[in-house]
């Protein structure tokens, strides 16, 4: 071997020995894991991982986890590794959820069930906050059912492409879990009331409304997913690029691959459902959320009746408690950095193997497929009955002495550090109005389209935006808060 080669190998082993200790530590083997679940491949500098259960829709296992972790650990030190796409095998499905079937078999059979599912969360939540803080360009494609664990491993991404085929939700009130996977930091940071609205009804986005709704960066149809691969795998940087660099290049090459957004379906949550969602979901309580329900139930508009009949109806579907746990979550993650996030929901998901709901929700939904769990306590009125304030607490306590989550590395923020490359948000719209230098909506919109260098869809959902949040005053645009 020659001098320096042999100098060079001899200095890269302390590092490869201490990454592949922390691999080890944070994501161990376990005899049971399955041998391609995941597929890793190379093409020049695009590092792709493919999630291969599409029989189970791509199920998110602890076996997945603790391959995908340690890979991404060895490419963010590698100056091989320029850009990581996250994908689903199959046309159904990116990642339907956490594999929570078997967390249920687990709590409900093993000594040390509830454990063994407070592992796996751990793991899963360290790799999402792994991906949240890559120090590469990530991308995710969610081509397909994109759920619970999936969302963990797309939402925190800088790129998260939607397709027709995509379908949003975080199911978790209906299994009687709550949104996790670092839902308490990205809900409650969409727009309005929104976030509120999908986390306590499941509610679900499909296609286009994706990325209308900000969880997709991007829109593309899946016919034209291969090609980007292959043009990603092309792209070259410089040694002194830094991450925001990286990161422009790969916006302009995603940019170059999109095809229109579908003329058949326009944005869903606007206009007046928008205005209910605000209006009925802005409250800090279960009850007064019902009762503005109600209240939307009785206006003579046929669009927000039918919605909050609907909604109503949703919501007595849903577990009690998770319902109270997680309006709670939606309030207060809304202060928690993305460290404290996901160490937070481990605790919060280390209680929910405790309690009775969970298993009851997964083995009723999923397992036995009857559909009809019986919660405990069974309705919303009950709940509100019994007083059960101190039960919804105690997900929310961090006992003394109590180990907290270790993730994988130190970095954390308070806001996403790249939002720019998707859709413009309603805070950056107002702050245009604020401005007090447009006159028409005309201009506002246009602004927003050169900004965005004429991203598609700028023009259809600042117009929406304009025209729900707007009205035209003696001196411009005035900025409406409050019906």
């Amino acid at each position: 071997m020659p001098l320096r080669a042999k100098l060079l190998s001899q200095q890269q082993q302390p590092q490869l020995r201490t990454m592949a200790s922390s691999s080890v530590a944070h994501f161990p083997p376990a005899p049971t894991d399955e041998p391609e679940d995941v597929l890793f491949q190379s093409l020049y500098g695009l590092r792709t991982i493919e999630l291969n259960r599409p029989k189970k829709l791509n199920a998110l296992n602890g076996s997945m986890i603790r391959k995908i972790g340690p890979r991404l650990l060895e490419w963010s030190k590698s100056d091989m590794a320029n850009v990581v796409v996250m994908k689903g095998a199959g046309p159904r499905a990116f990642c339907a959820g956490g594999d929570v079937e078997q967390l249920a078999k687990w709590n409900k059979t093993s000594m040390n069930g509830t454990r063994r599912s407070a592992t796996y969360f751990g793991q899963e939540y360290k790799l999402d906050h792994l991906i949240a803080t890559y120090n590469k360009p990530y991308i995710a494609f969610m081509d397909g059912i994109t759920m619970g664990g999936g969302v963990g491993l797309s939402i925190h991404a800088p790129f998260r492409i939607a397709t027709e085929r995509t379908m949003f939700a975080m199911p978790e009130t209906t299994i009687g879990f709550f949104p996790d996977v670092g839902a308490s930091f990205f809900l409650p940071r969409m727009e309005g009331f929104v976030g509120t609205y999908l986390a306590l009804t499941s509610a679900r986005l499909q296609g286009p409304n994706v990325f209308y709704a900000g969880v997709a960066t991007h829109y593309l149809h899946s016919t034209s997913l291969n090609a980007l691969e292959s043009r990603l795998a092309e792209l070259k940087f410089r040694d002194h690029d830094d991450l925001k660099t990286r990161l422009g290049v790969v916006n302009a090459t995603i940019e170059e691959f999109v095809t229109g957004l579908p003329y058949d379906q326009p944005i869903a949550l606007a206009g007046e459902v928008r205005k209910a969602i605000d209006r009925c979901f802005r409250h800090d309580s279960v009850g007064e959320i019902v009762k503005a329900l109600e209240r939307e139930r009785e206006r003579e508009n046929p669009v927000t009746k039918g919605w909050a009949e609907e909604t109503l109806e949703t919501l007595h579907k849903r577990s009690p408690t998770s319902v109270h746990v997680t309006l709670k979550q939606m309030r207060i993650g809304a202060q928690w950095d993305i460290a404290e996030t996901f160490r937070r929901e481990h605790s919060i998901a280390t209680k929910f193997m405790d309690y009775p709901d969970f298993n009851e929700g997964v083995s009723a939904v999923l397992i036995e497929k009857t559909h009809e769990p019986k919660w405990e306590p069974a309705s919303l009125e009950e709940f509100a009955k019994e007083d059960r304030t101190e039960l919804v607490d105690s997900f929310f306590l961090e006992g003394e002495g109590s180990k907290k989550l270790e993730l994988l590395n130190g970095e954390t923020y308070s806001e996403y550090p790249f939002a720019n490359y998707g859709v413009p948000t309603e805070k950056e719209v107002e702050e245009k109005i604020a401005e007090g230098k447009a006159e028409s909506r005309g201009e506002v919109v246009e602004y927003f389209v050169r900004a965005r260098r004429q991203k598609q869809g700028v023009k259809e959902l600042v117009s929406e935006i304009l025209s729900r949040k707007t009205r035209d005053g003696e001196e411009g645009l005035v900025w409406v808060y409050e019906e």
